[in-house]
């Protein structure tokens, strides 16, 4: 008898910690909106099914607002425009750092960085993504393995192809702050 509780015993804890193990279970498309002052809105489709840990923590992000006011510090006409850090330098981010999702990493993810891809920016960690976000101008499927796809832009290139096109760099990437385009917003669209 001593013996069948044991084994209950050591079953259930069993499952109970493999169940902690497995926290993101996020599933499905969702959809955010971004508002951009002076240049308009990028509305974006997020997949969890594919990316589940980048689309959590980037829908959490959402919800505390923590996007609001920041701005796209490094825009590379014909590759991508980048934004999400706090500092406005590409040195900062959130308080938390996040698994990457990709295959040299791996996990499989096959998104793939073509017009219109939303990607975490990371540093040489591959698990070192955090706020830090990049939509691609250009098809860039060179980062294909190496960064998390999470989403594609339903609508809006041509606010991207805009942002491009007018914010003058300092350097052919960096953007100045008093010329960083602000994102007003991220907000979560209801369906």
């Amino acid at each position: 008898m001593k013996k069948t509780k044991f084994l209950v015993i050591l079953i259930l804890v069993f499952l109970l910690s493999a169940c902690g193990e497995n926290k993101n279970t996020l599933k499905g498309k969702y959809d955010i909106a971004i508002q951009i002052k002076n240049y308009g809105e990028i509305t974006v489709t997020l997949d969890a099914d594919h990316a589940p840990i980048t689309v959590e923590n980037f829908l959490k992000l959402v919800d505390q607002k923590f996007y609001d006011g920041l701005t796209f510090h490094r825009i590379i006409k014909d590759f991508m425009i980048q934004g999400g850090d706090p500092q406005g330098n590409g040195t900062g981010g959130s308080s938390q750092t996040i698994q990457g999702e990709f295959s040299s990493n791996g996990i499989k993810n096959p998104l793939s960085h073509t017009r219109g891809a939303i990607s975490m920016a990371r540093g040489e960690d591959p698990n070192s993504a955090s706020s830090q976000f990049f939509i691609v101008h250009k098809d860039s499927t060179y980062l294909d393995g190496n960064y998390a796809v999470f989403g594609y832009v339903k609508d809006g290139m041509e606010v991207v192809d805009k942002i491009c096109d007018e914010v003058k760099t300092t350097d052919g990437e960096n953007v100045a702050k008093e010329n960083q385009p602000i994102i007003e917003s991220i907000t979560r669209i209801k369906k």
